[in-house]
């Protein structure tokens, strides 16, 4: 079965006024201007906008296309997304095949503040410029990425303020205050874990990836290794600020323009306008933070399928809870690597949880540890430490290499590959927990045993709120997600990059190649999709191609969404791909 039917099939007849509303759901289309028409921008014009910017306008151009010089230095940092995202020029990802290639704005407003956002988006409008706006710059879709367009670019906003008792803006003289942190438009998420968790001894609901945007991550929806526990990082919003297409800056929450609020919970803030600044509930940080590491290979076909069902239901009894998140990875090498983290309990605990499944193992002789259990766990306030982990465990951090850098930068040494990618194919659905009971479970891990044979797959378990606690399934309820994630046990990865392909980095992408990978990713989802009657999916990280997609990302949320668009943009100015009303 095809994807695209696989995302019709289990939709059925009962959601097809849904899908009348969906098809006749995009606004009218706007006409931009672009360099080269008459109505382009005149320098006197340009050079006023820069005036109201206090001079930080200018011409954004690839470090790879500049002078000798400065490609040198950017070929050596090509690999360090601190680098990358300090260039506006550039973005994290390089591109996807058959879609997009990263390519500079015409112009591009180095924001300070949201005054400088209010006139950028007052002259777009008024002029009729695509606009585009970057903070981290993660975007697989490459909603950042626009020739031709004025860039508003937020890096240099990520101001980072604690509250201990934050009370949203209209909020009732009695309302009581809570634990927050308010984050500006280009703070990345070391920022915030650096001040929350590090100097503050809190936890704040974020990305696993240091360096991705946080106000990306959260209008999105935003999972993080601990999701688990406190449900999306959307649903931990409790004000945002944002310039709309009118030009005003608008405090939205619970209390105020609050379908403006609900839409920036999941249902993308960039098409409703430039989110400046938000603030997020914080929670009491655990005593430990941990991780799990295993290999397993399995000897034949039957005993691999045997191992993927006893992984399935592993997960189930033991993992599927607060404690665990991050993932299992099935490959074509007939191999499960686990890769998962823990909060809440100790060393000594972790391993007895996973002591059933090390017997389980030993029992049978067709399986072979390649990479015997490992457990670590370190006191909590460290797990974001730049200076920590140099100094007792640099072999699990890239560090941002350059004189005079930051010294909280600091990656995750398996999210290095991730930039400059140029992702081949990609797709994405949610796990029904049905998927887990043990009349379907071998049914399920055959499904997966085939997808894997053409690539493989991850179950990202933190991703995916079945098994959290109450509280945390009804705050993520009141965002704009599809209400599918709350039942998924897991979000299903699959996906195929090449080399980063910046023009002028000397990476040429391999039109065979990034085809046989696209190929590779269609047949892997195609096979998964035997045990999907749908197959809803997260906007973030999904398949650019994606058929349906209104319904796939949101459901039945989206005429909402679309609601909130056209009383916010009733012209369609902030247009993204797959944008709710493109």
């Amino acid at each position: 079965m095809d994807r695209r039917d696989c995302l019709k099939a289990g939709l059925g007849l009962s959601l097809l006024p849904l899908s009348n509303v969906m098809a006749s759901a995009a606004l009218p289309a706007r006409t931009t201007v672009r360099p080269g028409d008459a109505a382009w921008p005149t320098q006197a014009q340009w050079d006023t906008l820069s005036e109201q910017v206090g001079g930080q306008l200018f011409t954004p151009v690839s470090p790879f296309l500049a002078d000798e010089a400065t490609r040198a230095e950017a070929l050596a940092q090509i690999k360090n997304p601190f680098y990358i995202g300090d260039q506006p020029a550039l973005t994290q990802t390089s591109g996807y095949h058959g879609a997009w290639l990263s390519q500079p704005s015409a112009r591009v407003v180095a924001a300070r503040n949201s005054a400088d956002v209010v006139a950028a988006v007052n002259f777009a409008r008024e002029h009729r410029l695509r606009l585009v706006v970057k903070g981290g710059g993660h975007s697989y879709h490459g909603t950042s990425n626009a020739p031709d367009s004025l860039l508003i670019w937020t890096r240099a906003m990520k101001q980072v303020d604690l509250h201990d008792a934050f009370v949203p803006a209209g909020a009732p003289s009695a309302a009581t205050g809570q634990p927050a942190v308010s984050l500006g438009a280009g703070a990345m998420w070391i920022h915030a874990y650096d001040a929350v968790t590090t100097r503050a001894g809190r936890y704040v609901q974020g990305g696993g990836c240091t360096t991705v945007g946080v106000t990306g991550l959260v209008t999105g929806g935003g999972f993080g290794s601990f999701s688990k526990a406190h449900g999306t990082a959307a649903a931990s919003l409790l004000e945002a600020e944002i310039v709309t297409a009118d030009g005003q800056l608008r405090v939205v929450n619970a209390h105020q323009d609050t379908d403006l609020f609900w839409a920036l919970k999941g249902g993308c803030g960039g098409s409703f306008g430039v989110v400046t600044r938000i603030t997020l509930r914080t929670h009491a940080l655990p005593d430990y933070f941990g991780g799990v590491g295993l290999k397993v290979q399995a000897a034949d076909e039957a005993s691999w399928q045997a191992l993927v069902a006893e992984s399935l239901r592993f997960y189930r009894d033991a993992l599927c809870n607060p404690h665990w998140g991050e993932q299992l990875r099935f490959d074509d090498e007939r191999c499960l690597q686990v890769s998962m983290v823990f909060q809440g309990i100790n060393e000594r605990e972790a391993k007895e949880a996973w002591a059933p499944f090390l017997t389980w193992l030993g029992e049978n002789t067709a399986y072979s540890i390649v990479e015997p259990l490992q457990v670590s766990a370190l006191p909590a306030e460290h797990m974001w430490d730049a200076a920590f982990f140099r100094k007792y465990a640099p072999q699990f951090i890239a560090r941002d290499t350059r004189a005079g850098s930051s010294p909280i930068h600091m990656l995750w040494k398996g999210d290095q590959g991730q930039v400059g990618w140029y992702l081949h194919g990609y797709a994405s659905a949610w796990m029904p927990s049905k998927l887990l009971d043990d009349a379907q479970r071998d049914a399920t891990a055959k499904a997966i045993c085939t997808a894997a044979a053409h690539m493989p797959v991850e179950l990202h378990c933190n991703k995916g709120l079945f098994g959290a606690p109450k509280e945390a399934l009804e705050a993520t309820r009141n965002t704009a997600m599809h209400p599918a994630v709350l039942d998924a046990f897991a979000l299903a990865l699959i996906g195929n990059a090449g080399d980063p392909a910046y023009a002028g980095s000397g990476g040429v992408v391999n039109e065979k190649k990034a085809e046989r990978g696209a190929k590779r990713v269609q047949a892997s989802y195609d096979a998964l999709c035997a045990v999907l009657p749908s197959a809803p999916t997260y906007v973030s990280e999904c398949d650019f191609f994606q058929r349906d997609w209104q319904q796939a990302f949101w459901g039945p949320n989206y005429p909402k969404l679309l609601n909130a668009k056209r009383r916010y943009d009733p012209e369609g100015m902030f247009l993204i791909h797959h944008g709710v009303g493109t």
